[in-house]
């Protein structure tokens, strides 16, 4: 499974939050840090994922829309 990047944007955009808004949650002093997770410069770890998680209003059991599989569709069949 990898981070859906484009649901996590859409989750923060959602909630209306801006990048610097999320950072400052997770603690960092600026937006660049989560900006290059966020536009996949760089991964999430998985600590970084459920404190954004919980952010966005989720708990830590509901982390896995954040995720997508990515299966090839022969071997889905």
């Amino acid at each position: 499974m990898t981070v859906d990047l484009l649901r996590v944007k859409a989750e923060r955009i959602a909630k209306g939050l801006s990048q610097e808004q999320v950072a400052e949650a997770l603690g960092w002093k600026d937006r660049a840090r989560y900006a290059k997770r966020e536009n996949g410069l760089v991964s999430f770890g998985a600590d970084e994922l459920i404190k954004v998680a919980e952010t966005f209003g989720y708990s830590k059991d509901q982390i896995g829309i954040f995720f997508t599989d990515n299966v090839p569709k022969m071997e889905q069949m």
